[in-house]
């Protein structure tokens, strides 16, 4: 009986995971490899839904959802595209200095809306770059040849160092027309992954000192008697982790603590579904299986609210526990999202989710965000009309990763995301020489 249940898991787990993975198919330009930000008609592309797609596509492959060939075919055409577009400070460009905004035209790929230079969402399509050049590594074929050495040029060419802006810390982007934004990445945030790119640049390399800066305001909690680094939003717990093997490996701040970022998420998964339990703002549908925090699409200004609460919802907003904000939104990919940190909380979570709300999924996959205390004809109540790249890249990756460390693995193998790591001050674990399959994963 508990091999049929495991039986059934695993294939909900994979129909889930290659419906994700259907999405890049699906909302991505063949010709240039641009990725639609959402699979709402007429959207933009995200540069930071092209990095997840990069990597995607070898967990495609070793899925036999898609051919080696045609994989490399999508990946070098990606590649080149962001090889030859228009850097510049012009308006209308594609990038500057390395970076790239944040949004593109599908088209053109040329820059879309106002949107700025993005010094995170660059990283994380570099971070996608890498992972294609790391994986692509037959040297008798042409094709997975040139993603090497077009992935080696984009990331080189990146000046890590001008996004500083004379500071200690890198800057969250710049526009043509006002310069540098004023907000940093200073604190634990979803940017490990950028730091860690800047530090290994061989070409524009940020300072060491520039890492302790990024950590010195790091904000600690207690969940029952363990001490845990703080960050609201779910998501911010699982970015960076999707390509860095956390487990084991520890930074100075970690290593103070005998603590580490892997942990950290664990414990984190905990403090949302205790949050969820408790249910403080008496919203509609939470429980301990109910879950998933973090920064998503919510409702449009609405008075019309189930079990007698007053209208007040956000938007797109970063939710998160236990300190908020919260609107009664939910982020249903969250829990699934989780499978590699805590793999029973994921399935419980996931498996709440669709038998409570049956006709959650859209195109098999989930949608970016849903609210039921919100109130529609549907017991859902509010659902967002539209999937969203980066969530479903995020599921495919952690997924994988959960079944056979297989991001993870590749990223341990490459000299870019190890010197990054060593320069930032981390030790241990796989750094040096001990693998970490047998580290415990769920966090008691």
């Amino acid at each position: 009986m508990l091999q049929r249940i495991e039986d059934i898991d695993a294939a909900l787990v994979d129909r889930l995971q290659h419906s994700a993975f259907n999405y890049f198919l699906k909302y991505t330009n063949p010709e240039n490899g641009l990725v639609a930000d959402t699979s709402i008609g007429g959207v933009p592309c995200s540069i930071a839904a092209v990095g997840f797609a990069l990597s995607s596509y070898p967990v495609g492959v070793e899925r036999l959802w898609i051919s080696r060939e045609e994989a490399a075919e999508r990946t070098v055409n990606t590649l080149r595209f962001f090889a030859e577009a228009r850097q510049g400070d012009e308006r209308h460009a594609t990038g500057h200095r390395g970076f790239f905004y944040h949004f593109l035209h599908m088209d053109t790929g040329h820059r879309a809306w106002n949107s700025e230079l993005s010094t995170i969402d660059t990283a994380l399509l570099v971070a996608g770059i890498l992972t294609a050049a790391q994986y692509f590594n037959r040297e008798d074929d042409e094709t997975e040849t040139e993603i090497r050495e077009l992935a080696t040029f984009i990331y080189e060419r990146v000046d890590w160092r001008w996004a500083l802006n004379k500071g200690d810390t890198i800057a969250m982007g710049w526009k043509p027309s006002s310069g540098f934004l004023r907000w940093r990445y200073h604190g634990f945030d979803e940017a490990i992954i950028l730091y860690t790119l800047a530090l290994a640049s061989p070409t524009h390399p940020i300072p060491q000192s520039c890492y302790d800066a990024f950590t010195s305001s790091y904000s600690w909690m207690l969940h029952g008697k363990q001490s845990y680094l703080y960050a609201g939003p779910l998501f911010i717990h699982l970015f960076s982790h999707a390509w860095i093997d956390f487990r084991t490996i520890q930074d100075k701040p970690m290593a103070e603590r005998n603590w580490d970022y892997f942990r950290n998420t664990q414990v984190m998964i905990n403090v949302q579904r205790d949050y969820a339990e408790r249910n403080p703002g008496q919203f509609v549908g939470y429980n301990r299986n109910i879950w998933g925090f973090s920064a998503c699409d919510g409702p449009p200004p609405t008075r019309r609210m189930r079990g007698g609460r007053q209208p007040k919802v956000l938007g797109y907003a970063a939710r998160g526990a236990p300190l908020g904000p919260d609107d009664g939104t939910i982020a249903p990919w969250a829990a699934l999202a989780c499978l590699p940190y805590d793999r029973q909380a994921a399935l419980d979570g996931t498996k709440a989710l669709l038998t409570t709300y049956p006709n959650l999924l859209l195109e098999g996959g989930f949608p970016g965000g849903f609210n039921p205390t919100v109130k529609t004809k549907r017991p859902e109540g509010w659902v967002d009309d539209r999937t969203v790249g980066i969530d479903q890249g995020l599921v495919v990756m952690t997924i994988e990763n959960d079944r056979s460390d297989f991001i993870w693995k590749l990223m341990r193998q490459s000299p870019v995301i190890r010197l990054g790591l060593e320069r930032a001050g981390f030790t241990g674990g796989w750094l040096e020489g001990i693998e970490p399959e047998e580290v415990v994963r769920k966090f008691g």
